[in-house]
This record gives C-alpha cells, sequence and structure tokens, in this order.
C-alpha cells in the first residue's frame, strides 16, 4: 500500500473470533506450546485490504471480495461508499453514510475486520479514528503513528480496547524495519505490527526473520507478493508467483500461535484484479492445508 493514509491484526481465540463484530476482544499472538496445527490455522482469517480495489466504490469492492468467497475485509480512509452517494469511508462520514456500509457489509455477509493505513495528525483525528473502528466493531487500526504521539495512541487505544498494528511501508519510510516498530511498541501495550509481508522483501528483509523479532506482537499481517527482491518499488505479482518464499512464513505463523487477518493486498491490475484476489485465495488454501498434514 503506497501512501494511501493521505486519502484519509484454544478458547481465548474461539471467544475472540466471535466477538469481533464488538470489537471486545483484540487479537493476539502468543508462543505456541504443543499446539496442533489444524486448531491454529482454523483460526485464521483469510481477507482483503479494500485497498486492491481502490478503483471502484465499497460497493462494488465488497461486491468483488463476496464473489472471491472471503468474508473478511481491512478498509481504508477515502474510498468513496457507492456511486450515488458523496461520501467516502473514514471519520468524516455521516450517520447515513455509516447505515449505508454497514447494510452493505451485512449484505454480503462480509465483517471489517480492520482500517488502513492512517497517520492521525493530532489527538482530535485519533479520537475520530477510534469512534469510528468502534462503530464498526473492528479489531485493530492499521496505522504509522507520529512518534511524539505514542504514548497518546496507546492511551486511547486501552480505553477503546482497539489494537494498534504499525504498518511497514518501504523505506525511507519510518517503520521499515522491525526495530523501528519494536521501538514504538517498548513500553506501550495496545501497539503492535502489521507484518507487510511484500514491504519486507522490498526492504531487503528477511520476513521470516522479521516475523520472528515481532513475536507475540502481530495483530495483522498484509499478503503480497513482488517481482524483485530489495527493490523499494518493486511492482506487485500474485501472490505465490513473486520472489518471496511463503511456506516458511506460514510455518513461522502457525509456530507463533498467529491469530488474526491475512488481508490480501495487490497493487496491480488495478481494473481486472478480481482472478488475481482468487488465485491467492487459493494459495492460500493450499498453504494452510499443508500445515494441517
Amino acid at each position: 500500500m503506497k501512501n494511501r493514509s493521505l486519502l484519509f491484526c484454544g478458547l481465548i481465540a474461539i471467544t475472540f473470533f466471535a466477538a469481533c463484530n464488538s470489537g471486545s476482544t483484540p487479537p493476539a499472538t502468543a508462543a505456541a506450546t504443543n499446539t496442533d496445527s489444524a486448531s491454529v490455522t482454523s483460526d485464521w482469517k483469510i481477507g482483503v485490504q479494500l485497498w486492491t480495489f481502490r478503483v471502484f466504490t465499497q460497493a462494488e469492492a465488497l461486491a468483488k471480495v463476496d464473489s472471491a468467497g472471503v468474508k473478511y475485509v481491512e478498509a481504508f480512509w477515502g474510498q468513496q461508499i457507492d456511486k450515488t452517494s458523496k461520501e467516502a469511508f473514514g471519520i468524516n462520514m455521516t450517520d447515513s453514510g455509516r447505515t449505508k456500509l454497514k447494510g452493505l457489509l451485512a449484505q454480503h455477509h462480509i465483517q471489517m475486520v480492520a482500517m488502513g493505513v492512517i497517520v492521525p495528525q493530532n489527538k482530535e483525528e485519533w479520537v475520530k479514528a477510534f469512534e469510528l473502528a468502534k462503530y464498526f466493531g473492528l479489531s485493530y487500526i492499521t496505522c504509522e503513528p507520529i512518534k511524539s504521539q505514542w504514548d497518546m495512541a496507546d492511551s486511547l487505544a486501552g480505553v477503546y480496547n482497539i489494537k494498534l498494528a504499525i504498518h511497514d511501508h518501504p523505506k525511507p519510510n519510518m517503520y521499515w524495519s522491525p526495530d523501528s516498530v519494536l521501538a514504538a511498541i517498548k513500553g506501550h501495550k495496545n501497539i503492535g505490527s502489521c507484518a507487510d509481508l511484500g514491504h519486507w522483501a522490498r526492504n531487503g528483509l528477511n520476513i521470516v526473520d522479521c516475523l520472528k523479532k515481532l513475536e507475540g506482537h502481530i495483530y495483522g499481517v498484509h499478503l503480497k507478493d513482488i517481482v524483485t527482491f530489495n527493490k523499494t518499488d518493486a511492482a506487485d505479482t500474485v501472490v505465490g508467483k513473486g520472489v518471496i518464499d511463503f511456506a516458511p512464513a506460514f510455518a513461522e505463523l502457525k509456530r507463533q500461535n498467529f491469530k488474526g487477518m491475512f488481508s490480501i493486498e495487490h497493487e496491480s491490475n488495478w481494473y481486472n484484479s478480481l482472478p488475481d484476489v482468487i488465485a491467492t485465495v487459493k494459495f492460500y488454501d493450499d498453504q494452510v492445508a499443508k500445515l494441517k498434514k
């Protein structure tokens, strides 16, 4: 996702997924102890970051997500709700706009789990962001918070019981490395990571090493593939057809007992990306099936 923030992540796990609409239980990771593969991966969600369908309205995007057999999404600020409305998803939505979007989600039996990537500029914008997240029952907000706002954002996340997942854009973004994300996490119990696997590869990083560094703090994953390693502007391709070796990454997340959403984020073939999303869902299903053997 390329700077779209300016367009204004056992029984405990089962309880969480049943409660996602209320946003009452945040996603979490923990060190696995004798955890059965099937029980771990059965709690994973495959979703779509709606930026994948950014050239369409939310109504059109949700219909595409539904046709791909996916039931979870991560929304982004600035996407127009439908062709009859001038409203876009974000903190300035009216009550009627929010009601309309909730109706579209219900129509397709789709759950909005997260939104982002956002960069609120002040406390007022953070409060409005949390209120929006609360209204839609989100589990976490994908963001790249301003450093001076770490304490304030973490405190609000605790009040609203909605986690903050720091996203890693390519260099020179301040969060390009998991080390910088860990710096923000330190002392902030409500801040974790949205692990964008494709961007780590763009940054020339080993994605398994990055996942290991962030163990216990990963709330969500952005699932994408690229054609060239260690090139910050490398083009996207269908997941499984690029340079990233996903099998060890999935295995590592299973080892960590990750319980969250993989958001497909395909930044290519903008006007006809649905077949690519469907292919990515199949790739994901195949990978998960192998983990259960």
